[in-house]
């Protein structure tokens, strides 16, 4: 096995739930070249694991939404460097029809898909000349990992390695040391997701009185005043100014804890092994949570938002012991009763 194509093209949380794969492969085959076809808007994330040999990217969201012209040529240029190589196999490990279509256009002598009714959109089986096994009952980003392990004939590591690697800061972020960073991440996608501002009050109230400092990201101006009616109700806590996902993952990076609702943001906190919470409302926690023995945990479920007390429980179960007065840099992780 020489070289492999990955094909994953969106979104943020999907993305960073990937990374392991890329371990995978590396042990497996490691003198392989490990390629990623993406969407243009995350392939930055992608360039943060040092396993990932080349990163294909097209601007695909950017000319949906604008249809402009230079974005469409960039698509162009990208089906030249993408046809510049050809793969021994090419694994769609997202199963639609823009990822089928990069799956089909790319040379490689097998290209892997899901089984029809594993597909997320049933027309993308066009692309594929072999198929993964049937779906295992396990949640999604496991399921890829056993999908690509099984085709490619390896035995899987169970510990997800996701091996990011955080680009040094282009400018001052101004983040705070003495006291532990408690990173809120209330905004979602989607309304149905959302958790009452109230609530996050309440957990912020709590947080601080055991010595936190509360950071609230958001990225559009409505969900900067959600974020600013949080801080009201929270002695202290900071509003964020507006970040790129790379400054906000060095925040995060910073921070002793981060608490959100289902998001991409979340998951690369899960990533970056912060002590997390990820609240559920409206999706499957079984399918799309984030578990790590006494790190990462989820809670609620579809149809089903926790409350606050389960959320406090959630986290003093991954805190280990109530929170505690850091002494020193935040950054440290030194606690002190």
């Amino acid at each position: 096995m020489k070289r492999i194509l990955i094909v994953k093209v969106t979104s943020l949380g999907d993305i960073v739930e990937t990374l392991p794969v890329v371990s995978d492969l590396r042990r497996a085959f490691p003198s392989a070249k490990v390629d990623w076809a993406a969407d243009a808007a995350f392939a930055d994330i992608i360039r943060w694991n040092p396993g990932v040999d080349r990163v294909l990217s097209a601007p695909l969201r950017k000319f949906k939404k604008a249809r402009n012209w230079n974005d469409l040529k960039d698509i162009g240029a990208s089906i030249g460097e993408l046809r510049a190589e050809k793969y021994d196999v090419i694994v769609d490990i997202h199963g639609v029809y823009k990822s089928a279509i990069i799956a089909f256009i790319a040379r490689g002598k097998r290209r892997f898909g899901y089984l029809n009714q594993d597909l997320g959109e049933r027309g993308a089986a066009f692309a594929y000349n072999a198929r993964f096994g049937p779906r295992p009952h396990t949640d999604a980003w496991r399921g890829m990992r056993v999908s690509v392990a099984d085709a490619l004939g390896y035995q899987l590591d169970e510990t997800p390695d996701y091996n990011v690697q955080l680009p040094a800061p282009t400018r001052s972020l101004d983040i705070p040391s003495g006291k532990p960073i408690a990173m809120l991440f209330h905004a979602t996608s989607a309304d149905v997701k959302k958790w009452p501002k109230e609530h996050w009050g309440e957990v912020g109230r709590w947080l601080v009185a055991r010595g936190y400092v509360i950071a609230l990201p958001w990225g559009t101006e409505r969900e900067r005043d959600e974020a600013q009616t949080i801080a009201a109700l929270v002695p202290d806590a900071i509003v964020l100014p507006k970040l790129t996902v790379e400054e906000c993952a060095h925040w995060i990076e910073a921070s002793e804890l981060v608490v959100g609702t289902d998001t991409g943001l979340v998951h690369l906190a899960h990533a970056l092994q912060r002590r997390t919470v990820m609240l559920f409302a409206a999706t499957s926690r079984e399918h799309f949570g984030v578990s790590a023995p006494g790190r990462s945990v989820s809670v609620g479920d579809h149809g089903a938002p926790p409350d606050v007390p389960q959320v406090l429980e959630a986290i003093e179960s991954v805190m280990g012991t109530p929170a505690r007065t850091v002494s020193g840099s935040a950054q440290s992780g030194a606690m002190v009763r």
